[in-house]
């Protein structure tokens, strides 16, 4: 075979290879989760306050996919640092910052990402209150054709609160998604059995930390990306990571909270993700981005 032939024949070579690169990155930037939510509204407690920081990145992780799926008009309560009792772990100074922080991630990517029209991001410590008002009444809205479906990214206190504050006959229209029992076990008030006895239907996903809680790289893509809103989420989840309270948090982007808010996004109870990943909420938050 004349060398020139030969020559010609590996150009071409690489230009179908560069072509079939490229075209599964493409393919795998299309591949999108299902977006099939089920019927009702969603309500996210979560609380970022206590020794675990890991809300900052799940609480913009969660309120970005709600934006990025068309779903924020379904999110009807969300309330922060629902740790009600401040332990020895903890600084009361430190305390104090973690509200701060934790009310910035949810106004400040609410605001950034648009949506959530009329939504009041709450301070379940601070302004209790009105958060276990706020929650009930979320609850005393609820029917067979319009159910709450309650995430639990923190104590269950305040969901313990607002379903003893709310009508009886409502509870049984309210879901409460769970994903680790450190979170279930850790009320001050209500034990996980107590928010059982309320009539209330359990569901309980794996452990979200499987696959989002993971190595700084996996969210580079968040951090080099030139649209600022994903830089900002990226931010957020580096803010946990240097914290200096804990350290179990060093070398891991976590917004394994997020995980159950995915779930739903994806069909919950009727073929939900249960095990999302970085590569799904990727795929969702790039294609929204791409389109706005």
């Amino acid at each position: 075979m004349k060398r020139n032939t030969v020559l010609s024949l590996l150009l071409i070579s690489m230009v179908l290879c560069e072509a079939l690169v490229g075209q599964t990155k493409m393919n795998e930037i299309k591949v999108l989760p299902k977006i099939q939510p089920p019927v009702g509204r969603i309500a996210i407690v979560a609380d970022g306050n206590s020794p675990d920081p890991d809300d900052l990145g799940g609480t913009a992780v969660s309120l970005a996919l709600l934006r990025a799926t068309g779903l924020d008009d379904r999110l009807v309560h969300y309330s922060h640092s629902c740790d009600l009792v401040r332990g020895d772990r903890i600084s009361e100074r430190a305390e104090k910052e973690r509200h701060a922080l934790m009310q910035s991630a949810c106004d400040v990517t609410a605001r950034r990402w648009g949506g959530f029209s009329g939504l009041t991001f709450l301070d379940a410590s601070w302004q209790k209150e009105i958060t276990v008002n706020d929650l009930k009444i979320a609850i005393d809205a609820s029917t067979e054709k319009d159910p709450l479906w309650i995430i639990e990214a923190g104590e269950p206190d305040i969901i313990g609160m607002a379903l003893d504050a709310s009508e009886k006959s409502k509870h049984k229209y309210v879901k409460v998604v769970t994903h680790h029992p450190a979170n279930d076990n850790a009320g001050d008030f209500y034990t996980w059995q107590q928010i059982l006895d309320f009539g209330v239907e359990e569901v309980r996903i794996p452990d979200q930390n499987t696959h989002l809680k993971v190595v700084f790289p996996e969210w580079d893509w968040a951090k080099n990306h030139p649209d600022s809103r994903l830089q900002q989420i990226w931010l957020q989840g580096k803010i946990a990571e240097v914290d200096d309270v804990v350290k179990f948090q060093k070398g891991k982007w976590d917004c394994s909270d997020a995980g159950m808010v995915l779930y739903w996004i994806t069909g919950a109870t009727s073929g939900g993700l249960e095990l999302g990943t970085v590569k799904d909420v990727k795929a969702l938050l790039l294609d929204f981005i791409d389109k706005n």
